[in-house]
């Protein structure tokens, strides 16, 4: 049983119609019941919990808590909770400037699993989502554009910009295709240093207001796991970049000149431990570095308003969603999780495969996009033998110069286990691919062996990725799957729970079961920092079915 372990009191609680109640339960729902302040009493010696009623605080360290009243129905107060909707959580002035119910934004998975239908319903609960438009063509970026434009209207959505530093074009093709479509929302992804397609979406248009505020109308969230890059999206564009956009009259003279009065980024994700491109940083220790960077940026730049710091990575639970608000996250986002819901633009195959991960289940595998230097992507790795053959490649190219110089051997295993025909025609397929998506690569891979090498092993592991998302059940030994530790920790919160089968696994049901969670968990937290010991599984939430609203969510 609960009992009361603090010395002192906060005050008085006068009943009203309803008598209090005692026992585990009784406490449990008073909890659970967010939309109510949680009056824990003393009473006969034990905590019951007090409903409607009178509250008188008081703050005099002198109170005992033997001291009673004359009164039967005035009770001492033991410990008190203010209710805490879930869209109180996070940074107040975040939801209002992007116009959002909850701090929490679905974030971008490439090659369209986050796809338009994912964004779509995150968009009219009130969340926002970014379209995964990374590895995609120009014309699909597009037609997400064309739908999500007509069906979220002014609801806050963003589109993916992910860093090509092999392919310059690309990235200033996907850009421009932003600026025309009126995207004015982006997320930028695996930056490595800052390149002037992002910059040019970020200045482009930069005014000022009536009052003479700086207005930027193109907004950036980014998303870092290295100090050193943040500090580049928490300072003003560069001064080289600038220069370059002004030659080239990309930009006018005063986009250049308020452009050193801002930050590159409206807002920064401090990414952990988290599928796909990653660091695999500590949650606990990287988040408030990130913040205190932030503060000292802010100051030496004297911006008017601080960039906005949020945390991706790990966010899987009630208890990981809460300790990021409670660290001074503005806003926490998810990725794993969603690649296993319903809308994820991906294979069911791909979902049950998602749904039996372990958080041990995870692991490091060459990149795709930027294989050359050697970066990794976190991936699943139960039920798959990609990680193993991705690290096998990177370990030939690092070996050898070329396919010529590969041992017969290796060759063999090469054509038989990995591109299931022989070197010389899947390079024929390598170079069909890269002749219409980036051609300069080709002309470059016929006189450097190691490049082409390079090239024809990028498709292996490209392909990988959508050989998963097709659902490719001849090729299900070779899927390509991002995934972080998150997605074994909420397999393991929601077992035995509706959201333990794959096909009840919906975005917006998710993502408000974590956020009720997180505030279920931080009222608890909050009664027991008042000295109040209570029953194990007092604060423990468990997912509930929510059904969206035909507006698109359910008012929790």
């Amino acid at each position: 049983m609960h009992k009361l372990e603090n010395k002192t009191f906060a005050g008085w609680w006068e009943q009203g119609e309803e008598e209090p109640l005692s026992g585990d339960s009784a406490l449990h729902n008073a909890i659970l019941d967010l939309n109510s302040p949680v009056v824990l009493i003393k009473k006969n010696g034990r905590i019951a919990t007090g409903h409607g009623g009178t509250i008188t605080f008081k703050y005099s360290q002198n109170l005992n808590q033997d001291e009673t009243s004359d009164d039967s129905r005035i009770y001492p107060i033991a410990a008190y909770a203010p209710p805490l909707h879930p869209k109180a959580l996070g940074d107040h002035y975040f939801k209002k400037t992007f116009n959002l119910r909850y701090a929490y934004i679905a974030g971008a998975m490439a090659n369209g699993i986050t796809s338009a239908e994912m964004v779509e319903k995150a968009g009219h609960s009130g969340i926002m989502g970014f379209f995964g438009a990374a590895g995609l063509e120009l014309d699909q970026i597009d037609e997400a554009i064309f739908r999500l434009k007509n069906r979220l209207n002014n609801l806050t959505f963003g589109f993916n910009l992910i860093h090509s530093p092999n392919n310059f074009e690309l990235e200033d093709a996907t850009v421009k295709l932003y600026l025309k479509r009126g995207i004015n929302l982006i997320s930028a992804s695996a930056f490595m240093n800052l390149s002037l397609p992002l910059i040019y979406f970020r200045v482009k248009g930069i005014h000022r207001g009536s009052n003479g505020e700086i207005i930027c109308p193109n907004r950036i969230i980014a998303k870092v796991s290295r100090i050193e890059i943040a500090e580049k999206f928490f300072s003003p564009p560069p001064d080289k970049l600038i220069s370059e956009l002004l030659e080239k009259k990309m930009i006018t003279a005063e986009e250049a000149e308020l452009s050193n009065y801002v930050p590159v980024a409206d807002a920064l994700t401090a990414e952990a431990n988290s599928g796909g491109h990653t660091d695999n940083r500590p949650a606990l220790a990287m988040l408030p570095t990130i913040i205190s960077l932030r503060d000292r940026i802010t100051a030496k730049y004297e911006f008017d308003k601080p960039v906005w710091v949020g945390l991706g990575g790990g966010i899987a639970t009630p208890e990981s969603t809460a300790a990021a608000f409670a660290m001074g996250a503005a806003y926490v986002l998810t990725g794993s999780i969603n690649q296993g819901c319903v809308e994820a633009g991906t294979s069911d195959a791909v979902k049950a495969m998602l749904a039996g991960a372990r958080q041990a289940d995870v692991t490091m595998a060459p990149a795709a996009d930027m294989f050359e230097l050697g970066v990794k992507v976190q991936v699943l790795k139960r039920g798959t033998m990609f990680p193993l053959k991705g690290a096998k490649l990177y370990e030939l190219y690092s070996m050898y110069d070329g396919l010529e110089n590969l041992p017969e051997k290796q060759k063999d295993i090469l054509e038989k286990d990995f591109f299931r025909c022989s070197l010389e025609k899947e390079w024929e397929h390598t170079k069909n691919f890269f002749a219409h998506y980036d051609p300069k690569q080709i002309d470059r891979a016929e006189n450097n062996p190691k490049h082409k090498m390079a090239l024809l092993f990028r498709s292996y592991l490209g392909r990988s990725s959508a050989w998963a998302i097709h659902g490719a059940q001849s090729r299900k030994i070779d899927f390509q799957i991002w995934c972080g530790p998150a997605m074994g920790a909420f397999n393991e919160w929601v077992h035995g729970s509706f959201l333990e089968k794959p096909e009840n696994r919906k975005i917006v049901t998710v993502a408000l079961n974590l956020l009720l969670g997180a505030s279920v968990v931080t009222r608890t937290n909050w009664l027991t920092s008042q000295g109040v010991s209570l029953p194990p599984g007092a604060g423990k939430f468990t997912p509930i079915d929510i059904t969206p609203c035909p507006d698109g969510h359910k008012r929790i």
